[in-house]
């Protein structure tokens, strides 16, 4: 329904108007009339109700149609459409009245086809300016997303940074904070996920809202990421005298009451200008794929699970580089050796909390560089992708001798698989199966199982050939699939839409606006 004011100092002229037509049958409803323009701006400035549509006579005391309608556009009152009511000899008014963006004048009295047809010309007005708007701030979301990508990732330049300074208007020191579901055990179909993560988007959007608070920020350009981005504000925390701990923890608090499913919070470092913001990213990152090794809990902070007590906890350095040395040579009896003998290590110093955290931290990093020295283009982010896997396993209590041992194996494996480089045949395997599957629902991880590698391993393969993941890749491919049909074809875009891969249009929109910088219906006018 939209929303509807009628202005006039003829009582008979706006009762009239009421009786003239079934408003709600044409999709209206009238919400206020005034006897004149004094009136009618004290409703617009003291209602909440949104008014959609204004009829106002031209000729009224104390302010006429014009001066209403100017008034309302200098203050930015309302973006409502504005038919004037007018008198045979007031054609110079209306040409002032077209000027000022109003939409239709009528004369006096008015026809009820006339006003049947103005209206329904008005309903179909406003269809396709919603329709624009949402374009529009689909391509202004795309390209936002764009250049916190390039932030982000440390990529940007002087202009980027500069652009997004003015835009975001976030100031002083910035944490990035993550928020995704608590893993779950089962696999999920890509649409579920992306529905769920969709879902998690505009819970932290309706939560939070776009303002000095920060910026929420879809992160699906990441093939790591799963959840929503948040670009914290320390500054505006502080303004209303909240600690970041007090902040996070209404954060979650206020998303869980929306969300069914258990979500955690995890933040990166504070750094002290948005310019330093791939630091707190990448630490956000690193401590994601740490938490296997961590007191389970909602919300994660980065200085806080790096904090050690250095006069208390000791780190078994010759203990821990035996068992690095023996993963590196694929000795099985020896890593579950090096393993039991650090683990007597740490009972012998009587273990506590802090030493397990600050010995297994600095055995991950030592594993990490490990895999680097073998290839420099290995993505450490794969690699901590596949720590991330191996290392959480629901059957064995976080840091135990029996999971690190398992972890230790399985990474050795993982090593060997690297110095094998076993891509030559199943890249090109793969590019045959997005050529002729790519409307299917493929995942890096079913290619692995059906190619029998490792599924992060595959992933660095398939980045270093490719120079994107093969989430992009897949989505590339898609929208250029998409785009021929749009060309070579007058099928509908919802119908492209499916047959390329998306069941979701609107995700299918944003990833072809991304894409192309573009809609689909503006690509097939500018390209046919």
């Amino acid at each position: 329904m939209l929303n509807v004011m009628l202005v006039d100092d003829e009582p008979f002229i706006t009762q009239g108007l009421t009786v003239l037509i079934d408003w709600e049958k044409e999709g209206y409803r009238i919400v206020n009339i005034a006897s004149n323009g004094i009136e009618a701006l004290e409703y617009l400035k003291s209602t909440k109700e949104k008014v959609d549509l204004i009829l106002a006579d031209i000729r009224m005391p104390e302010m006429t149609g014009i001066e209403l309608l100017e008034k309302i556009r200098e203050e930015e009152l309302s973006d409502a459409y504005f038919v004037i009511l007018s008198g045979y000899a007031d054609f110079d008014y209306v040409r002032d009245a077209m000027r000022n963006g109003c939409v239709e004048y009528m004369l006096k009295p008015v026809n009820k086809d006339e006003l049947i047809s103005n209206l329904r010309r008005i309903s179909e007005i406003k269809k396709n300016d919603i329709i624009s708007e949402e374009h529009q701030k689909a391509a202004d979301d795309a390209y936002l997303e764009k250049n916190l990508s390039l932030l982000i990732n440390g990529r940007y330049d002087d202009d980027t940074l500069r652009w997004i300074k003015e835009n975001l208007m976030i100031y002083g020191r910035v944490r990035y904070i993550y928020i995704e579901f608590c893993k779950s055990d089962d696999d999920e179909e890509d649409n579920v996920v992306e529905t769920e993560r969709k879902m998690l988007l505009s819970v932290c959007r309706d939560y939070l809202g776009e303002g000095q608070e920060g910026v929420v920020i879809d992160s699906a350009w990441s093939a790591s990421e799963s959840g929503a981005g948040y670009i914290f504000s320390g500054d505006y925390a502080e303004s209303r005298k909240k600690t970041d701990e007090d902040f996070l923890y209404d954060l979650y608090t206020g998303i869980r009451r929306s969300m069914n499913k258990p979500i955690h919070i995890i933040a990166g470092k504070s750094v002290k200008d948005i310019s330093l913001l791939s630091k707190s990213y990448s630490t956000a990152m690193i401590l994601r794929q740490q938490i296997a090794f961590h007191e389970e809990k909602n919300i994660y902070i980065y200085e806080d699970e790096v904090k050690v007590n250095k006069c208390n906890v000791l780190l078994c350095k010759n203990s821990l580089d035996d068992l690095v040395r023996a993963i590196d040579e694929g000795d099985e009896a020896r890593i579950i050796e090096k393993v039991d003998t650090f683990y007597k290590e740490m009972a012998n110093m009587g273990v506590m909390e802090n030493t397990v955290s600050l010995n297994l931290n600095y055995l991950l990093f030592q594993l990490i560089h490990l895999a680097t020295e073998q290839d420099s283009e290995v993505d450490q982010e794969e690699i901590l992708d596949y720590i991330s896997e191996t290392a959480i396993t629901k059957d064995f209590r976080r840091g135990s001798r029996s999971h690190i041992r398992h972890f230790a194996v399985e990474y050795s494996k993982y090593m060997s698989q690297l110095r094998k480089n076993v891509s030559r045949g199943v890249l090109q395997d793969i590019e045959n199966e997005v050529k002729e599957n790519y409307a299917e629902n493929l995942s890096l991880k079913e290619l692995s199982r059906k190619y029998y590698i490792n599924s992060s391993y595959l992933g660095q393969l398939f980045r270093k050939k490719y120079g994107k993941s093969f989430k992009d890749y897949l989505t590339d491919y898609r929208i250029e699939e998409a785009a021929k049909l749009l060309l070579k074809t007058d099928k509908k875009i919802i119908i492209i839409s499916e047959e390329v891969g998306y069941k979701d249009s609107d995700y299918f929109l944003q990833k072809f606006i991304e894409r192309k910088g573009c809609t689909p219906s503006k690509y097939r006018r500018t390209y046919s």
